[in-house]
């Protein structure tokens, strides 16, 4: 799997891909991930890549040649070494929220070209000819679109084989359909009184049908509150078993208002 990313900040990707987890998965090869600036493919001594929008405005826009040029270099190195190509995504509000699914989908490909946009915007004829999606992280504006690329290139590569110490690790997350979808639930760790506050009982229990239970519930309760639509989802799947909507129905009676 490979990503290559094409962006004007490469320094900022030297930490992601050096720490964490994941980083022997990228020292490794495994997940591949090429840094491209577009800089290197523009013209004049200023090494120009961006201009003033047609019809005015505040702020500048990214131009179109230098990044085709910057994608043609990308796509001559690719052909090169492998036959399948991929697809180009841009990092834009307007683009496909970013879920568990999509990550999926992106874990079992080849990779992408990933154009990280900065300024008011890119040239909306680079877009056309060149983009074939779009991807946002949710309702809100970042100043480029490098963040939004490590969350993809973090997410995808926490879900290669042998990439988490624990190959099952990723299943017990939240959104995964292991979990049916659902909120995980909360975590304890030592000691069994922090300040006053106990481990619940049922996690020292040692009764692993009691944890999975009380683990079950956690989740089930956590997601009515914060994410109800997941709820919803599981339901129409049909995820959720007789004991389960059992649960939810006392829990909605308890934190319904009293008349």
């Amino acid at each position: 799997m490979r990503f290559d990313v094409i962006t004007l900040f490469p320094e900022l990707f030297a930490p992601f891909l050096s720490t964490g987890v994941t980083r022997r998965a990228y020292e490794s090869g495994q997940v591949q991930v090429r840094l491209w600036n577009p800089r290197d493919f523009s013209e004049g001594s200023y090494r120009r890549v961006d201009d003033r929008p047609f019809g005015g405005g505040p702020g500048m826009v990214m131009m179109a040649e230098p990044l085709a040029l910057c994608l043609d270099a990308i796509r001559a190195e690719r052909a090169a070494t492998e036959s399948t190509p991929v697809p180009v995504v841009l990092f834009s509000p307007i683009g496909q929220a970013l879920k568990h699914s999509v990550v999926e989908d992106w874990a079992a490909s080849a990779g992408a070209v990933l154009l990280c946009g900065r300024y008011e915007g890119v040239d909306q004829r680079f877009i056309d000819a060149h983009v074939d999606g779009q991807i946002s992280l949710g309702d809100f504006v970042l100043s480029g679109g490098e963040i939004a690329a490590m969350a993809l290139i973090d997410a995808v590569t926490r879900l290669q084989p042998g990439v988490l110490n624990d190959e099952g690790s990723h299943q017990l997350d939240s959104f995964n359909p292991a979990l049916d979808g659902l909120l995980d639930c909360p975590a304890y760790t030592r000691p069994e009184n922090w300040r006053g506050i106990p481990v619940p009982a049922e996690m020292l229990s040692g009764h692993h049908a009691e944890i999975e239970r009380w683990r079950r519930e956690q989740r089930l309760a956590l997601t009515l509150v914060r994410r109800p639509e997941l709820l919803e989802a599981a339901r129409g799947n049909g995820r959720l078993t007789p004991r389960d909507e059992a649960f939810l129905a006392a829990k909605v009676a308890d934190i319904s208002p009293k008349p």
